[in-house]
């Protein structure tokens, strides 16, 4: 009986949330929502006027009154970020309950160093924006992001949101259990930073630093620490770009013995489609990379790779349901 009163008390501390979504996030959205019978989808009608700004409308906004209301929004570029801010900065006016942000890659500052007076930090510019987010009845706004590139951009944030920085690596933890010879697999860092941000999350596993040392006018990439010999290596990353590193390290970890080579990155970026280096129709490359995992956190990389090995999604779905409840 008392089992059964827990189960209950924490029944009924659980949310209903209505989840909003924008137009490349929809097959996220919606697996999110067959994870938990405790997230209804909304809708929002995307348009535009004939100037070519956005023409927004919020379904069922009357019944929102008293409901725990979150957004789940795709940052891909400049050009859709306006129309999605505009729809964040109203659902919290709402009268809602409560309000959630959840923005699985925030991408601003991949690129950007700090190194002269006149560079402007845009990173700070987005948390600043997203820090002034209208506060619900319930109070400041929950933002919720995968991952973050720089972990000083998490002291951007104001005092009006409140960020929950989450990881996708729990996910990546329960695909290497999976494989065969899961006792072989050995992590691997491209770089100090990736160390630093991910070696206690893995650290049951054995591991392998790599490094970029410049030799002339060259930087190479060699291996710090660890042995690869006879293993199964996983590159682990948060994001990737060009892929160019991943190859140079891939190389690098075969030369020393590895008997595969995989990666993960919680964001696959890929401009430009650079994800096609990587694919095992691309010539040199039909055995370079055993998988590549990444997660469904870029819609747009997530269509351009389906059913293209060595690419695999490991989806976000079920942990952003559960970042809603919290």
């Amino acid at each position: 009986m008392e089992v059964e009163k827990v189960e209950t008390q924490q029944q009924q501390k659980m949310k209903q949330v209505h989840l909003f979504y924008c137009v490349e996030s929809e097959e996220l959205a919606r697996n999110v929502a067959a994870h938990s019978e405790l997230i209804t989808l909304q809708s929002i009608n995307w348009r535009n006027f004939d100037d070519g700004f956005p023409n927004l409308f919020i379904n069922n906004a009357e019944n929102l009154r008293g409901q725990h209301v979150a957004f789940l929004a795709s940052f891909s570029s400049p050009g859709v970020i306006f129309e999605q801010l505009s729809v964040i900065y109203a659902l919290p006016r709402l009268f809602v309950a409560s309000f959630s942000l959840v923005l699985p890659f925030f991408p601003t500052g991949s690129f950007e160093r700090m190194e002269e007076e006149g560079d402007v930090a845009t990173a700070f510019t987005m948390a600043r924006i997203l820090s002034n987010i209208p506060i619900s009845r319930g109070g400041p706004t929950s933002l919720v992001i995968y991952d973050i590139h720089a972990l000083q951009e998490r002291f951007y944030f104001g005092d009006h949101v409140l960020p929950l920085f989450v990881t996708g690596i729990p996910l990546l933890k329960q695909r290497l259990h999976q494989l065969p010879e899961a006792d072989k697999i050995v992590v691997a860092f491209p770089d100090d930073g990736a160390w630093k941000r991910f070696h206690k999350l893995l650290d049951h596993f054995p591991m392998v630093v790599c490094a970029k040392v410049r030799e002339g006018d060259k930087r190479i990439v060699r291996i710090k620490e660890g042995n690869p010999t006879g293993c199964h290596v996983v590159i682990v990353d948060d994001l990737v770009q060009s892929g160019g590193t991943l190859i140079e390290c891939q190389k690098v970890l075969a030369a020393h013995g590895a008997t595969k080579v995989s990666a993960y990155v919680t964001h696959g970026v890929f401009p430009k489609r650079s994800w096609e280096r990587f694919t095992h129709k691309n010539n040199g490359m039909e055995n370079a990379f055993a998988y590549f995992w990444i997660t469904d956190s870029c819609p747009h990389t997530v269509k351009a790779i389906a059913n293209k090995p060595p690419f695999e999604v490991l989806s976000l779905a079920g942990s952003i349901a559960d970042a809603l409840q919290i």
